[in-house]
């Protein structure tokens, strides 16, 4: 439900005014790394004009010779965990941002302090009811690893058992809705008044980030994720999914099996286990195929810090906070643009890109059509099995960016994941090509869907949703009828931007009616002061104030820059 501007505006007050202490903060950061011109057009100063000189006193000048993209990232990094989150998810949109804050968001590390062993404990205790002395049998104070989320500590359980175990920072929770409040805000007031930000569209983005990090500081579906990993590759001999020990877990605390491995980047030390790097990165690949393509779901964030390998070269993955659907539909279209690009068919590559992408403005047929036949002409000649897949998705998104075409987020999301997983295996073995795994699945897939019993399988299906509409189409045509007869018949239209061009047209008449009633004033007080100074003590006053009041009402239409 879109809510109205008056309402709209006053919850929008009520939450800048009960965290005004953060959105100082914002705005101070903001303005600190350049970006005054974009906090005066998001209206923000209006909310700290007590402050505003002494403010402004304080603050250094920008930097000008820094690229707005590395200014941008900057000042995430500076906001926090809350936004240097955002700004990794905002990184998988190549379809929406530009290359150069892409290559900077991807930059994004999260250096966040742990907090202190006893808060953690405390956490523990409070959250799963036990003590640390009576869970575990020996509890290392001194943490793993630290993440803005929570922190993890190595531990031993009774019976022996290596475990690692994830607390969640106290207070993390609300900071996170907080934060999350301020950007939707935020994203609603850069659509509104910063119009070329319409394309990357902030509020979907923020939505989308919501979704993720929400699920991200929920540590009980990150476990149902692992288990679901470890149920559905049990009996897969590539890929080793740590055990979730339930007892010591819940949306705060995390306790799962501990993994000694060693890490994917380090290949002097796999060749000093024996260990084939070439084989880990088709293992990798084999792995990733199987999620893809044959369960729909997939691990979400797989750089090399998430990658360790077991001794006798099993692969397993860490932190499952993030992860991917790809539904059947979605699936097929991706095979389809596969075996489009390598057969240079031009007009296909067109359809997809039309009913994979949705367009944010009136597509331009005859260019869009011209740029994907230079995008599929650059891998003229090429065989499926040679294509790099990495390069292809990629200009692929370049394509859809230039004609304002969004994808779906689980899709780009994925497209993410090929490129990395394309380059972790590089990085693994010069000579490996992600195309050599992916041709088995696609020519299998592209078999399936000629099968007869598929075929007969999907022509049922569509009969059946045919059936369903012709059952439903009397009773809606005698509905429309009816209404037909009773004059009842609405037909509802909807006028995009027409809030705003209604609050121009009543800010507007309001100046002009003041204006009016100003220069009545004026006018009748100098009238009476033409009559004589026994009229004086009535008439300066109110020359005075009206005089004031012009001058104000001139002032701010100067500072609206609406003149």
């Amino acid at each position: 439900m879109i809510e109205a501007g008056p309402f709209r505006l006053l919850r929008n007050i009520r939450l800048i005014r009960g965290h005004l202490g953060r959105v100082r903060e914002i705005v101070t950061v903001l303005l600190n790394h350049g970006f005054a011109e974009d906090v005066d057009r998001l209206r923000l100063m209006r909310y700290f004009n007590w402050w505003r000189r002494v403010f402004r006193r304080r603050r250094p000048a920008p930097k000008p010779l820094a690229p707005r993209a590395q200014r941008i990232r900057e000042a995430l990094e500076e906001l926090g965990p809350t936004f240097i989150k955002f700004g990794q998810v905002g990184s998988t949109r190549p379809d929406l941002l530009p290359a150069d804050l892409i290559a900077e968001l991807t930059r994004l590390q999260e250096r966040v302090p742990s907090f202190p062993s006893e808060e953690a404990m405390r956490q523990f205790e409070e959250q799963i009811g036990r003590s640390v002395d009576d869970a575990f049998a020996d509890f290392d104070e001194l943490p793993l690893a630290s993440g803005s989320l929570g922190q993890v500590h190595r531990a031993t359980l009774r019976d022996g058992s290596q475990v690692a175990v994830k607390i969640r920072r106290p207070g993390v929770v609300s900071d996170i809705e907080r934060d999350l409040s301020l950007l939707s805000e935020l994203a609603h007031l850069a659509q509104k008044h910063i119009p070329e930000v319409e394309f990357v569209d902030p509020v979907g983005l923020v939505e989308q980030f919501s979704r993720t990090i929400r699920r991200e500081v929920n540590f009980s579906r990150e476990a149902r994720t692992i288990d679901n990993f470890r149920r559905l590759f049990r009996n897969d001999a590539t890929l080793f999914v740590p055990a979730v020990h339930w007892d010591f877990t819940n949306e705060a605390v995390l306790t799962m099996e501990f993994i000694d491995a060693l890490g994917v980047g380090d290949q002097q030390a796999l060749r000093a286990h024996g260990i084939c790097p070439e084989q880990i990165a088709a293992n990798g690949a084999h792995i990733f195929m199987k999620q893809v393509f044959e369960l729909g779901f997939f691990h979400g964030d797989p750089h090399p810090g998430n990658i360790r390998v077991l001794p006798d070269g099993v692969v397993c993955l860490l932190d499952y906070g993030m992860t991917g659907r790809l539904d059947d539909e979605k699936r097929e279209q991706l095979i389809d643009l596969f075996v489009s690009v390598s057969r240079q068919d031009v007009r296909n590559v067109v359809r997809l890109v039309e009913t994979i992408g949705q367009p944010f403005k009136e597509i331009d047929e005859a260019l869009l059509q011209s740029d994907v036949r230079d995008f599929v002409e650059t891998y003229y000649d090429v065989s499926f099995e040679r294509l790099n897949v990495g390069n292809m998705l990629t200009d692929f998104v370049k394509v859809l960016a230039i004609h304002s075409i969004r994808l779906p987020a689980d899709l780009m999301l994925l497209i993410r994941v090929l490129v990395t997983l394309e380059g972790v295996g590089r990085d693994l073995d010069p000579r490996f090509n992600l195309a050599e795994h992916l041709a088995p699945y696609v020519q299998q897939l592209v078999r399936d869907r000629y099968n007869p019993r598929e075929i007969v399988s999907r022509f049922l299906e569509d009969a059946r949703e045919m059936a369903g509409v012709l059952h439903a189409l009397p009773g809606q045509l005698g509905q429309t009828l009816e209404k037909l007869g009773r004059d009842d018949l609405q037909i509802k239209m909807q006028h995009n931007d027409l809030d705003r061009m209604t609050t121009e047209i009543d800010r507007s008449g309001n100046r002009v009616v003041i204006g009016l009633i100003l220069a009545a004033l004026i006018v009748a007080s100098s009238l009476i002061i033409r009559s004589g100074p026994d009229h004086w003590l009535i008439s300066v006053p109110v020359y005075v104030l009206s005089s004031f009041l012009g001058l104000w009402l001139i002032y701010g239409i100067f500072r609206s820059g609406s003149l």
